[in-house]
């Protein structure tokens, strides 16, 4: 079950948060967004990393929605950042677009655990 691919790309996804997070300006709009986003940003890779363990087919899957929750979020806050212009849009559609094809491959790897009994 282990993705060593995946892993490394959701680990970038969480760094590549993080340096969003470090641009955008100290305010009281921007905080609250600013550690809402590194939250469920960053823990796209660490509930990877428990995906990577599951014990069973059930659990892989469990872990996964919790995956797929968090990709959602965090291209939720990446949306606000843009349309609020806290941040260039420049700099956040380049990750909106990876939390999309993160959610895909995380959506497509559901399906596939179901239908392989």
């Amino acid at each position: 079950m282990d993705n060593p691919e995946l892993k490394s790309r959701t680990k970038l996804f969480a760094r590549r948060i993080i340096a969003v997070v470090r641009a955008m300006p100290h305010d009281r709009v921007s905080n609250p967004i600013a550690d809402q986003i590194l939250r469920s940003g960053t823990s796209v890779a660490a509930n990877y990393r428990a995906v990577c363990m599951a014990k069973s087919r059930a659990d892989f899957i469990s872990k996964l929605k919790i995956c797929i929750e968090e990709v959602d979020e965090t291209a939720l806050w990446l949306e606000i950042i843009a349309e609020e212009n806290i941040l260039d849009p420049k700099r956040t559609i380049p990750l909106h677009k990876e939390a999309n094809e993160l959610l895909a491959i995380f959506l497509s790897s559901i399906n596939t655990a179901r239908n392989n009994n």
